[in-house]
């Protein structure tokens, strides 16, 4: 009997045990909660909207390359060294200088990047937050993605938590909201700051400064060297212009010579 017993109380502690060892699992759609994030969406927009631009002039200047190919490829034969030369020159920084801003658009530190992490990071971390808080509010041992590469044969709804993150999502935005009225509610006039104070508020005045002009300076330097991209630019159209006209003169130097060299033998 006491046997009996014994094996009763371990196979209940084992059952209690495992029971509450047992994990605990949910799983989100991120796809869909991004969807439904306004400013995820709006970010994704700005984001498409430069990505498309940047492909179009990187299309344009791959095109522009290929028409110079061809152009040598025909001309090649009735061309001299030295202009064959320099067209696979012109060819050859035209093709160095789309790989340069292939690399500036999307290379690991390029544009792309830079403005993903300005425009889209932030909002991705806001909605990583809110799954680890409610993952550890609930105490959900794994956070699964529906929308990720890990494939999922079956998930019964009542575990989805997507909604749940968006409400999550929603609270912390009004509270933030809430927070921001309030202090703009509590603000102490400047008459009534202390000199510290004031001490303060000029050196984040100043900091913010700093930043404008270091954010125009940015700006003025691509500017500056969009501009002398254009330039170099215009300077080969040019000199590629005087040897097409070159080349245009030897042609009609060369028929001429042909047709009195067939009418000499004539």
């Amino acid at each position: 009997m006491k046997k009996i017993f014994l094996l009763v109380v371990l196979l209940f502690t084992a059952t209690t045990f495992w029971s509450q060892r047992s994990q605990i699992i949910a799983y989100i759609d991120m796809e869909y909660i991004l969807e439904n994030v306004p400013e995820y969406m709006q970010a994704q927009n700005t984001l498409d909207a430069k990505v498309a631009k940047w492909k179009n002039n990187l299309d344009k200047q791959a095109r522009h390359i290929e028409v110079l190919k061809s152009d040598l490829a025909n001309e090649k034969a009735i061309l001299t060294k030295d202009l064959i030369e320099e067209k696979e020159e012109e060819i050859e920084i035209k093709q160095v200088e789309l790989r340069r801003l292939e690399s500036l658009y999307f290379g690991p530190n390029g544009d792309m990047f830079l403005v993903r992490k300005q425009l889209v990071k932030p909002i991705q971390d806001q909605v990583y937050n809110a799954i680890q808080s409610i993952a550890a509010r609930k105490k959900y041992d794994f956070v699964f993605d529906k929308s990720s590469e890990l494939v999922m044969l079956y998930s019964n709804k009542k575990y989805d938590i997507s909604e749940l993150v968006l409400s999550t999502i929603d609270r912390t935005r009004l509270s933030e909201e809430k927070k921001e009225m309030m202090n703009k509610k509590t603000e102490v006039p400047n008459k009534d700051l202390t000199e510290k104070q004031k001490e303060l508020i000029e050196l984040k005045e100043e900091a913010k400064d700093k930043k404008v002009e270091a954010i125009e300076k940015r700006v003025a330097d691509n500017i500056a060297k969009k501009e002398a991209i254009a330039e170099k630019r215009a300077a080969l159209i040019k000199k590629r212009e005087e040897q097409r006209k070159i080349l245009r003169e030897k042609k009609e130097a060369l028929r001429k010579q042909r047709e009195e060299d067939k009418k000499e033998n004539n």
